[in-house]
């Protein structure tokens, strides 16, 4: 329909040129009459999208523009112009009113660290101190059981510690 209404206001010619203008790229095919070049789309799509990140210097810039908006859709143009959405805005203006500037700063993003607690560290270290010396123990009642087995085999009498005996 837009093409009929251009054809039968500028002729053929009309229609080459909003073609042009619609497209967005020149390619090699060249108009028969007029030797114009025709413009087609750029089939290429970068490989992987790259999410943008904002600075707080042009978030605060950005957001005392929009409050600067007074003129009925001033604001869109705003948005349209700089690529952004309202929903920027609203994170941007909550972030803003809670007085956080480094809130304004992008984020990295993934994982985040964990804040370790000392006391959970020194709890771990006290468990593993703990197993270590429980095991040393269980292996000097193994010996001294084991003691007492070959003194009774070999006739040997052990001193008890309550006789004071060293042997």
């Amino acid at each position: 329909m837009i093409a009929e209404s251009i054809k039968a206001t500028q002729g053929s010619e009309g229609i080459l040129k909003a073609t042009k203008i619609v497209l967005g790229r020149i390619s090699p095919e060249v108009h028969p009459d007029r030797g114009e070049a025709v413009v087609l789309p750029n089939p290429e799509v970068p490989d992987k999208a790259v999410r943008r990140r904002f600075s707080a210097e042009y978030k605060l810039r950005i957001l005392t523009l929009a409050d600067s908006c007074t003129e009925a859709g001033s604001m869109g143009a705003l948005l349209r112009r700089e690529g952004l959405y309202a929903s920027n805005l609203n994170t941007w203006r909550h972030q803003r009113e809670r007085g956080v500037l480094s809130a304004l700063t992008p984020k990295k993003r993934g994982r985040k660290e964990s804040v370790r607690d000392p006391l959970v560290a020194e709890n771990e270290k006290l468990r593993r101190e703990n197993e270590r010396i429980t095991k040393r123990l269980r292996q000097a009642e193994i010996i001294i059981d084991v003691q007492k087995k070959v003194s009774q085999i070999l006739g040997i009498q052990l001193a008890t510690p309550e006789e004071g005996g060293n042997d």
